[in-house]
């Protein structure tokens, strides 16, 4: 029987990622619908979806849960789950226009021209694009990256259940390319009980690297999310930083406390919400838990260079104690079975296990 938590909301993974003879056969039925275009973040949390990162949303979601993310970050066709932000799929008036309730589509991906999937409309609806911007980011600027992604969505909303057909070109790209269930395993086939992730988009800082050496005190491995999805202009590209944390864990971890993952959500650079659904999703794919998740650094300044490596003789309860002084602004959870959190630094001082 697995030690891990379930995923959030859920017993088991869902994956709507179609394989074998029932992905060829929807692909061939595929080709006789009607084709609606998908944004670059529409495709990558479709992908989301197939690999089972989003369970246990079985499509993109529909008004009510739209607003209700928007204003209460929960989701009321799942009961009220926690989900921070709305997972939505939009189109042009004139292609809405032409699609019923009950009927079905395909997803292409404008960038690639790849058929993605495939959607039953069981909705259509228009939105407040500022009032979501308003709720998630917390500005109406359009010069903010997630903002502009927004307002430039169509006017109308399809919702409806998905089949996957595609995870796009994040597997041959990709080395580190991981599903939530060949994590899963990877951990079990270690005996690893208790993990911590950390999320990543930028290379590791030293402040990241003593928090993950930190981890290794408390928990069996840390897992080193890294997001390979798409990021504004001007960011370090995934392949850039896939290298330098290799580089990094290659020389100062050890291998067999460590596993590194990617995952293809696109950024929304939505702050503290962001940070929550990262954190949901590490949840589904790290399983990091029955124990202390050290997870989502929101900013973190440099540490000093004397502080970077760490010592075999130095006491667990030293990071505890030291990290508040260079500036680490963190969410430290412990995530238990039940699904509460709770705050990992009391755990911190009182001990470590290897």
């Amino acid at each position: 029987m697995s030690q891990l938590v379930p995923p959030h909301g859920s017993p088991s993974l869902k994956p709507l990622l179609l394989q074998g003879e029932e992905r060829e056969e929807e692909l061939k039925r595929a080709k006789g619908l009607k084709r609606v275009p998908m944004t670059s973040r529409e495709t990558s949390d479709l992908i989301m979806m197939g690999i089972g990162a989003f369970t246990p949303l079985g499509g993109f979601m529909g008004r009510d849960d739209w607003k209700s993310c928007c204003d209460d970050f929960k989701m009321v066709s799942k009961k009220g789950l926690f989900w921070p932000i709305p997972i939505t799929l939009s189109a042009e008036q004139a292609t809405a226009d032409g699609i019923a309730a009950g009927s079905e589509i395909a997803l292409v991906d404008t960038e690639t021209d790849t058929l993605m999937g495939t959607m039953k409309v069981s909705e259509k609806y228009g939105i407040d694009k500022k009032h979501e911007c308003e709720r998630v980011f917390r500005t109406t600027d359009e010069a903010h990256p997630g903002v502009q992604k927004v307002m430039d969505q169509g006017p109308v909303n399809l919702a409806g259940p998905v089949k996957v057909l595609s995870e796009s070109y994040y597997p041959e790209r990709f080395d580190i390319y991981q599903r939530p269930a060949e994590a899963r395993k990877a951990f079990e086939d270690r005996g690893w009980s208790t993990v911590a992730a950390l999320q990543l988009r930028n290379p590791m800082h030293g402040s990241h690297a003593y928090l993950a050496w930190v981890a290794i005190e408390v928990c069996d491995g840390v897992y080193l999310h890294q997001l390979v999805g798409k990021l504004k202009a001007g960011d370090i590209p995934a392949e850039v930083r896939v290298k330098a944390i290799e580089a990094l864990v290659s020389k100062y971890f050890r291998k067999e406390r460590v596993i590194q993952g990617g995952y293809p959500m696109e950024m929304r650079y939505a702050g503290p919400r962001e940070a929550l659904l990262h954190g949901s999703s590490v949840r589904i794919t790290a399983a990091a838990i029955s124990s202390w998740a050290v997870t989502m650094p929101v900013s973190v300044t440099t540490m000093a260079p004397s502080t970077r490596r760490r010592s075999s003789t130095r006491s667990p309860r030293t990071p505890c104690a030291c990290a508040p002084r260079y500036g680490l602004d963190l969410l430290l959870l412990r995530v238990r079975r039940d699904g509460l959190y709770e705050d990992l630094p009391a755990r911190l001082q009182g001990g470590h296990r290897r």
